[in-house]
């Protein structure tokens, strides 16, 4: 390109670049590039110009090229698809009138922040260093999939919406609006404060560092909001305060350290709100978070510390196959069993043995019987008339085992009321020169225990009446309350 060809602005960004110098159209007053259309000629650089500098500029021995313009408007269209730019790039507080197209571009560093667009395209980008979209207004798609960034990637505070007007189209699943798939990150991905009006797609993305996505914004009701299946992650993502409206979906990520979702406020009603499913966590934070609204499906995920106040579950969760460590805070077993009571699989049994588990890894030993006897009665539901008749007397007696002071209560006060009435009225004796010194207590005990042998049953016999009821009462409570407690003490054994 001819130099004399260029405009006063271009000519100061030819000039500058050699050297690194920043060429700065900024005004005391200027409103920012949310008034970028309305700039003139005096601040305005061609894309062609920009495309000129980078692949053709001139060098200067001793110096370090790079192009930094401030505040200017690039008309035209950016392409520098397939480029290979080997100095710092910086766009600070500009306005582009089209999409640049980087596709497959080679950068040293690229900065485009606090700029506005009306989209990106930089799938399969490469950068040797950060990428930059700090505070970036971007009215279309942000197109990152297959990215390879060797340092940070930073999106805090980046505004990504739909259209001009920022609004979301309604219809069917839309492409998606900031684009990571399968993109690398050889550091952090800052996204603090990051606005989505539609679909931020991570699915496959591994990110070497922390994901930082605090205070976030992610809007797609009805639709998937987060699509981050398969993210990996090297230590924590850490999104407290995240609004999140349409699903979030985490299903078979990787993050060692924490996922925290502290005072997030997630919402998908009549739909999945969290699909955390096989996945791997160090720890899942939902501390001081809103109730969520939609369901949440926590299965066949392996999660070390899952903090989750009961208040924070939804009305419909899927639980079967978690498997954790360490449940907190730590709540009365009543609380965590209500839960359960709202899975939409049904009964589940290991949702069930995982809390117990939980409260016995705690020394909290009370609230794992509680628990089991919970179970128990879950899986009762389910059987047939007879066995819900014997599981009834089960419970009633001994709790199922676990309430054992149950068959206690029942024998002491059978045996009360037995040696109260036999002492009243005497049984006869079988045999009076031969019986032994009749007594209603030991009498009582030989018709209630149907093992142990006192002599008194074989010496005496009720006769008739009530008195003969008695005797048959006491005979078949005795062998239930055994046999219950033979059940329920094997049982409890067995889990030991």
């Amino acid at each position: 390109m001819e130099i004399n060809t260029l405009t006063a602005a271009e000519r100061r960004v030819w000039g500058a670049f050699p050297t690194g110098e920043v060429v700065d159209f900024r005004t005391a007053d200027d409103p920012g590039p949310v008034a970028g259309a309305g700039w003139g000629p005096e601040r305005s650089v061609r894309a062609e110009v920009v495309r000129a500098v980078l692949l053709g500029g001139a060098r200067q021995d001793g110096e370090i090229p790079a192009l930094r313009i401030m505040g200017a408007r690039i008309t035209g269209s950016l392409n520098l698809r397939y480029a290979t730019a080997d100095c710092p790039i910086l766009f600070g507080d500009c306005f582009f009138d089209e999409a640049p197209n980087l596709y497959g571009t080679e950068f040293r560093q690229l900065n485009l922040g606090g700029s506005t667009l009306p989209g990106l395209i930089a799938a399969t980008v490469r950068v040797d260093g950060v990428l930059r979209l700090t505070a970036c207004r971007v009215r279309g798609p942000v197109r990152l999939a297959g990215a390879r960034i060797s340092g940070a990637l930073f999106l805090d505070r980046a505004e990504i919406t739909d259209g001009p007007d920022g609004a979301l189209v309604a219809g069917p699943e839309p492409e998606a609006l900031l684009q990571l798939n399968h993109a690398t990150v050889g550091d952090d991905l800052i996204a603090s404060g990051l606005r989505v009006d539609g679909r931020l797609r991570l699915a496959g993305a591994t990110v070497t560092g922390t994901v930082n996505m605090d205070d976030a914004v992610l809007t797609a009701p009805g639709r998937t909001a987060l699509d981050a299946e398969t993210l990996a992650v090297g230590k924590d993502l850490s999104a407290t305060r995240v609004r999140v409206r349409g699903r979030v979906d985490l299903r078979g990520a990787r993050i060692p350290g924490q996922l925290n979702l502290a005072h997030a406020r997630l919402s998908q009603p009549g739909g999945t709100a969290l699909r955390a499913s096989s996945c791997v966590v160090g720890e899942l934070w939902l501390r001081e978070a809103a109730r969520v609204e939609g369901s949440v499906n926590l299965r066949r995920s392996q999660i070390e510390l899952l903090f989750v106040p009961p208040e924070v579950w939804p009305g419909s969760v899927r639980l079967n196959g978690l498997t954790y460590g360490t449940l907190a805070p730590h709540e009365p077993a009543g609380r965590r069993l209500a839960v359960l009571e709202r899975d939409g699989d049904g009964y589940v049994p290991h949702a069930y043995e995982q809390l117990t588990a939980s409260y016995r890894r705690i020394g909290d030993d009370a609230a794992a019987r509680t628990v089991q006897l919970a179970k128990q009665r879950r899986q009762r539901r389910g059987l047939a008339w007879y066995a819900r008749l014997w599981g009834h007397v089960q419970d009633l007696t001994v709790g199922y085992g676990f309430r054992p002071m149950r068959a206690v209560a029942w024998m002491l006060s059978l045996l009360l009321v037995a040696s109260v009435a036999y002492s009243v009225r005497q049984p006869r004796a079988l045999k009076a020169d031969e019986s032994p010194d009749f007594n209603p207590v030991f009498y009582s005990l030989d018709l209630l225990l149907p093992i142990i042998d006192f002599g008194q049953e074989r010496a005496f016999t009720p006769e008739g009446g009530w008195h003969q009821g008695l005797s048959y009462v006491l005979i078949i409570t005795g062998w239930i309350l055994a046999t219950t407690i033979i059940a329920g003490v094997t049982r409890a054994v067995s889990r030991q």
